[in-house]
């Protein structure tokens, strides 16, 4: 059966509750009970004690008793559940509470009896006669009889408050649970209430409604991290959404200008507008080339996204795969006078060659294409805590703050106008990303308009 969590939340308190007032009812009844039996047992001691000391101060000097106090300390007594009898020391009957009234004595005896075993069902008690000596000074002058109901008996009043403790603990058991009912619905609803939110925002951004937010405050480190990371998730995925509605645009807009310039060179030349010379089909093998680049570009970037990018690794000195790739761009720089200085760590890492190679055919070539006529591409790689770090850095363009955090994005163009000096697809820095990545590496990008860009790969050794 499902439940809500502030349902679940307040059982909970209500169950966390009740066991706790449980266990204090017990343990407080074990050990109140246990005391309360020790007290009744001294109690019953002392008042013996006390009594053996009255009935020696009603001892006269002329060595006779007083009878008619004797009487009313032992009446008293049989009030308290005590009966007493006193003898002298010739073993003389002073007085005895058997004989001034026989049948109160056995009705307090039964009274006391039936108030234990409504106490313990199961009591093992009895009638119990302890002797005292009576003295003055060190001198004998008698012995009392005490008799009680034992090992100890609890009268009225005992019993009374025992049964009252009872009650003060049933009535706070009960506001427990009230109280416990209330904080619980509250603290259930202080949860609940911001995770639905949460959970609301999560359901529209299924929907793909992205701009919702949740923006209830809470204190909880979990439900701030909670709402932190679905608001972030919404944030992102809206970013995604207008990322990916761009470059659906950027793709038809790269496929819309061969394809149209194609159609109408065709169309002019089916209809004899134009005749098919040599430079008319030369200007639509060029665009057909630029689809073919085009379609190219998306496979090799569909091969390195797939589930798993096959690495074939081996032992690579780093600066023989920068020095190829730069052999390969020289016809680039000394068209645009650049100046390449490259600094070698004499680093040595185990990689795939082939696909390190496409990483700096990558990088190199964006700094080409983004650097001025007579500036400078500096390529830097050195060990760094166990990395491998290549830095490529040129004094081009640079790149705009806003565009920085999506380069890396397939088909995102930094530069808006796609002219045809700086062309192409936009997916040159996702592969070399990918790759990286799959090496158990990062790459990492600055930059500043008008002064350049750096981009830093770091790669495990």
């Amino acid at each position: 059966m499902k439940t809500s969590l502030r349902t679940k939340l307040s059982i909970s308190y209500i169950f966390i509750a009740a066991i706790c007032v449980l266990l204090i009812s017990i343990v407080s009844n074990m050990y109140l009970e246990k005391y309360f039996r020790e007290y009744v047992k001294k109690n019953q001691e002392r008042r013996n004690n006390d009594i053996v000391i009255m009935l020696a101060h009603q001892y006269s000097k002329d060595k006779t008793w007083k009878k008619d106090a004797i009487e009313v300390i032992g009446i008293r007594a049989l009030e308290e559940g005590l009966i007493l009898s006193i003898v002298d020391i010739e073993k003389n009957i002073i007085w005895d509470a058997t004989e001034y009234n026989s049948g109160m004595c056995q009705q307090m005896i039964e009274d006391m009896s039936r108030n234990m075993y409504s106490r313990y069902p199961n009591w093992k008690g009895a009638y119990k006669e302890s002797t005292y000596t009576i003295k003055q000074g060190d001198v004998k002058i008698g012995y009392v009889q005490i008799g009680y109901y034992g090992p100890f008996f609890f009268n009225n009043a005992d019993l009374n408050f025992i049964n009252a403790l009872n009650r003060v603990i049933f009535v706070v058991g009960i506001l427990s649970l009230f109280a416990a009912l209330s904080s619980g619905y509250f603290m259930a609803k202080r949860l609940s209430t911001p995770i639905k939110r949460v959970t609301d925002t999560a359901e529209m951004i299924s929907k793909g409604k992205f701009e919702d937010r949740c923006h209830e405050k809470s204190n909880v480190i979990e439900i701030i991290k909670l709402t932190d990371t679905v608001n972030g998730l919404a944030e992102t995925l809206q970013k995604q959404g207008n990322l990916r509605k761009k470059l659906t645009a950027d793709v038809a807009h790269e496929l819309r200008t061969p394809l149209a310039t194609l159609q109408s060179h065709m169309e002019a030349m089916i209809d004899g507008i134009w005749e098919a010379d040599k430079e008319r089909l030369k200007s639509c093998h060029e665009e057909i080339t630029r689809l073919s680049k085009m379609v190219g570009d998306l496979e090799e970037l569909a091969k390195y996204e797939g589930d798993t990018v096959i690495l074939q690794k081996s032992n690579v000195i780093l600066s023989e795969v920068i020095n190829n790739v730069l052999r390969n761009f020289e016809p680039e720089f000394k068209s645009k006078q650049i100046t390449v200085e490259y600094r070698d760590g004499r680093v040595k890492l185990e990689v795939d060659r082939d696909k390190l190679s496409q990483v700096m055919v990558n990088l190199i070539s964006n700094a080409v294409k983004y650097t001025d006529k007579g500036d400078i591409i500096r390529i830097v790689d050195t060990m760094e805590d166990g990395y491998a770090k290549i830095s490529v850095i040129d004094t081009g363009i640079g790149i705009d703050n806003r565009d920085l955090p999506y380069i890396f994005e397939r088909f995102y163009r930094a530069d808006k106008s796609r002219n045809r000096g700086t062309g192409g697809t936009g997916i040159g820095l996702a592969i070399v990303k990918t790759i990286v990545e799959a090496h158990g590496g990062t790459i990492k990008v600055k930059s500043e308009q008008g002064k350049g860009t750096e981009f830093t790969v770091l790669l495990p050794v």
